[in-house]
């Protein structure tokens, strides 16, 4: 599958996300400075999130609209005035998505609900991204689906029934490209509790591209997801963690980042194909593997011995595993200390 002109699959290096979310913290200065850091770190696309209060809850306290979690970063906080800090005002898209092209990486969003599809629509993104907490909304992902842009589809969550659901919604409505990002809903999520084994069989059992959307601390996880066939992976982003900000304590800076890029890079280049056998890089090595070698001067018709014949490095005699039929057999030849074993060595008369 491609995203504009960036294919997206097993033979590619995988396609990394810098998610803005809410770490401009109000500033479009800072979205934009974001935007920066993650093009020279080496991110394949930065993505926003397109909502406003109002199309994501109501403005009550009654219960249910307060989170109530003390293991949650937002324990306590009303759900409107969360989503009121965290949003990026839609009139800062068209800047951040311009300022994304000139550092020639893409820019697409994830949009909440009709009217946010709609105006993104409008700024002809190149793709959309379906929230984990959204992959039930099954109108929704009809209504992006029906844009025909590629999909990527978190399932945080989600049962396999729901998946495959989610999944149907989209192809049947129009979506020809899809990714599946496997997903742990916690924030932070620990790795004990990102079951990645779920990657390859998703692949299978859904027959799209899988990736992981990882909210873990660190780049660990995300090169491990790469080494089962993750091609698209997403790390939340941001300039400094110790600047604040709703996602900041699970976010990535730009010195990690980079990390990231390149710890991916190297597992997926690491994958290679299924070959046994020597390399072409390993082809020189050979010649340091163990082999049979005379180890003192014999004359002709001496009996080879343990002592006289042995296993040594390099590798240029006769392989290891004929030492048992050599011994008690005679040699046809002087022969000098240091001569690599060969069967024209020994005598015809035995």
């Amino acid at each position: 599958m491609k995203i504009l002109d960036r294919s997206i699959g097993l033979n590619q290096r995988p396609y990394l996300i810098a998610e803005m979310s809410g770490n401009h913290n109000r500033s479009l200065d800072r979205a934009l400075e974001i935007v920066d850091a993650a093009a020279a770190s080496g991110a394949d696309a930065i993505k926003l999130q397109t909502y406003t209060p109002d199309t994501m809850t109501l403005n009550v306290r009654m219960p249910g609209f307060v989170i109530e979690d003390p293991k949650s970063l937002w324990d306590g906080r009303q759900l409107y005035e969360l989503y009121q800090e965290a949003h990026t005002p839609w009139e800062w898209h068209r800047p951040i998505m311009q300022r994304a092209a000139a550092r020639g990486i893409h820019c697409f969003s994830t949009p909440f609900d009709d009217s946010s599809v709609d105006f993104l629509e409008s700024l002809d993104v190149p793709g959309y991204k379906i929230a984990s907490f959204e992959n039930i909304d099954i109108p929704l992902i009809r209504k992006v689906a029906a844009t025909g842009k590629p999909m990527i589809i978190s399932t945080g969550m989600a049962t396999a029934a729901e998946i495959d659901e989610a999944a149907r919604a989209a192809r049947q409505g129009g979506c020809l490209d899809l990714v599946l990002l496997k997903c742990t809903s916690t924030y932070p999520a620990s790795p004990d509790n990102t079951n990645l084994l779920t990657i390859p069989h998703m692949r299978e059992l859904f027959g799209c591209e899988v990736g992981l959307s990882d909210h873990s601390m660190g780049c660990g996880v995300s090169v491990a997801a790469v080494a089962l066939g993750a091609t698209v992976i997403e790390k939340h982003f941001t300039l400094c963690r110790a600047d604040g900000g709703v996602d900041s304590t699970f976010s990535i800076e730009p010195k990690e980042l980079r990390q990231l890029r390149d710890g991916i890079n190297q597992a997926w280049l690491a994958l290679g194909q299924v070959i046994y056998g020597p390399t072409s890089a390993e082809m020189t090595s050979l010649a340091f593997r163990r082999s049979l070698y005379i180890a003192a001067d014999l004359r002709a018709g001496d009996v080879l011995t343990r002592n006289n014949l042995r296993c040594v490095r390099p590798g240029f005699g006769l392989p290891p595993k004929h030492l048992n039929t050599l011994l008690g057999l005679r040699v046809g030849r002087d022969v000098s200390a240091g001569t690599p074993m060969a069967w024209e060595i020994l005598s015809q008369q035995q």
